[in-house]
């Protein structure tokens, strides 16, 4: 078992693996994971964030 647990980026809706949540593109640079040559503030240059799915 991994005790390290894994942390948010400020695009992050919850912590990965939450249930009602899975993995997106990052919307600010659009997966690539870096805007204009600097790593993305918003996923932390992963290119993915984790949101809320389903609806209602």
């Amino acid at each position: 078992m991994d005790d390290k647990p894994e942390k948010m980026t400020p695009g992050d809706e919850a912590m990965p693996g939450t249930d009602g949540t899975g993995e997106d593109v990052c919307p600010d640079c659009t997966g690539s994971g870096r805007i204009d040559g600097r790593q993305c503030p918003n996923c932390g240059g992963t290119g993915r964030i984790v949101e809320g799915i389903g609806g209602g």
